[in-house]
């Protein structure tokens, strides 16, 4: 075969990579179109702060029980594609209860909303173990930063349309007689959505689980190895810093639909802006990732993303708070996307069903227990604040809440970031100088070096001749 030639079975490969790239496609659709809009749904139908917190706590926690049994099953039946395929029919039928029967019964609407969004996500949690331990048996350690950062660059540009789209139904099904019928609407987009998946899904090839990892003997005997210890203390930063963020992070829908009137189209448009951020981030977090390190990744968004949260105290006006949500997705995707190939690293091939379903475990009762905490500030945090005798008074106290939230982040990065090491061998570089190498820094950078340059040359140089001697 010459070397310009792809084998059979390469050219199969890159299929099937490329086909779960569309299965992303459809995946953000079914979470820009409906799961991003299920707060603002409870809101609707007149939940409370409480029951806010309750639904951004309580689903995940019922998730990481789902991954743990698939874990187990996993186990027992050593093939992952049933597993997959199983949790996303599951999860694309789960749409259809967790609307009709709230509407069904509005007396009971918030606790049955909360107990469709558990079934929702359980489903969905159950497919994670099985789906990235198979993905990453398929791609080189070398070229996940880069593969996940593309497939997450066209999950934010479906996302982005999704999220539009959806922002404008509900936007026109305000003047309707029943305005719940624009959730309706787009929770049986994100139901197709899904379904469409399903399809992307099916192409998936069952690759032979190791040996070894037929051997294994669990996830707390794994948790307890000498080889666990880098991941041990990887998940204590993990889980602490979800539980900062969860912290704040439900009661943003309150904040702006309930205290700040915003329409459901600004609030759309609230939503989208860090959609764009990641579109112009991404694919370069992915390829400093891959570089430089995860953990470098990690050090740097870890300080940034504290700031965030307590930009919110410095004003009100939407295009102000959407400016700061785009930001937002400028720094998120880095850390998000050096978080999870950190735990295909930090753990054996063998190990890696495991080690995401803890990983994902250890997230959701950090994130569990700051919407709890949250949701407690929330009633007894005041909406003013006192700076050298003067008496600031805000709209709502939640600005406050989100401001207590990123100091919480800045301390669990400052004590938890310098607990764990890199495990690959990557190109070594300073925290300065990978600054410049930031997403939007590096062209800016680039741009003034090359003008720089260019302004050099077009300065005419002196020589110094040796004077004639008479």
């Amino acid at each position: 075969m010459s070397t310009n030639e792809v084998s059979p079975d390469r050219e199969k490969h890159v299929s099937v990579l490329s086909s779960q790239v569309r299965e992303g496609a459809a995946s953000a659709v079914m979470q820009g179109s409906g799961e991003t809009y299920l707060s603002a749904f409870a809101l609707l139908l007149h939940a409370t702060p409480f029951q806010i917190g309750l639904l951004a706590a309580v689903p995940p926690l019922v998730g990481t029980a789902a991954q743990l049994l698939s874990v187990k099953l996993l186990d027992r039946v050593q093939a992952r594609k049933p597993l997959i395929l199983t949790g996303a029919v599951g999860q694309a039928f789960a749409w259809f209860p967790l609307f009709t029967l709230p509407m069904l019964l509005p007396s009971h609407a918030a606790p049955l909303l909360l107990t469709g969004v558990m079934i929702y996500v359980a489903m969905g949690h159950f497919t994670v173990p099985a789906w990235n331990s198979l993905i990453t048996d398929m791609v080189h350690a070398d070229r996940r930063g880069v593969y996940f950062a593309g497939r997450a660059r066209v999950v934010a540009v479906t996302s982005f349309v999704a999220l539009a789209i959806a922002g404008l139904i509900l936007q026109t099904s305000g003047s309707w007689t029943e305005p719940a019928w624009g959730f309706g609407a787009i929770f049986l987009a994100a139901a197709v959505a899904r379904l469409v998946s399903i399809k992307y899904l099916s192409r998936l090839p069952e690759i032979t689980i190791p040996e070894g990892s037929k051997k294994d003997s669990g996830v707390r005997e794994f948790l307890r190895a000498r080889r666990s210890v880098m991941f041990r203390r990887f998940l204590l930063f993990s889980g602490s810093f979800h539980m900062a963020v969860m912290m704040a992070g439900p009661f943003f829908v309150v904040y702006l639909l309930r205290d700040l009137h915003l329409t459901y189209l600004q609030y759309g448009i609230w939503l989208a802006a860090p959609v764009l951020g990641q579109l112009m981030s991404l694919q370069e977090w992915g390829r400093i990732a891959d570089t430089f390190g995860n953990k470098k990744v990690l050090v740097i968004t870890g300080f940034l993303i504290p700031i965030l949260p307590v930009l919110y105290l410095l004003g009100s006006n939407w295009l102000f708070l959407v400016g700061i949500n785009f930001l937002s997705g400028l720094v998120w995707p880095g850390f998000s996307l050096s978080l999870g190939n950190y735990v295909f690293d930090a753990v054996h091939p063998d190990d890696r069903a495991k080690g995401v379903a803890l990983y994902h475990t250890v997230n959701a009762l950090g994130a569990g227990g700051g919407a709890m905490i949250g949701s407690w500030l929330a009633t007894i945090v005041p909406a003013y604040f006192e700076v050298f005798g003067l008496v600031l008074s805000l709209t709502s106290n939640l600005p406050i809440l989100f401001s207590l939230s990123g100091v919480l982040r800045l301390i669990v990065s400052i004590t938890l970031l310098n607990t764990f090491r890199e495990r690959r061998r990557v190109t070594a570089i300073s925290h300065r100088h990978l600054l410049v190498e930031l997403p939007l820094i590096k062209p800016i950078t680039g741009v003034l070096i090359a003008r720089r340059r260019r302004a050099r040359a077009t300065i005419p140089t002196v020589i110094d001749c040796p004077k004639t001697v008479e």
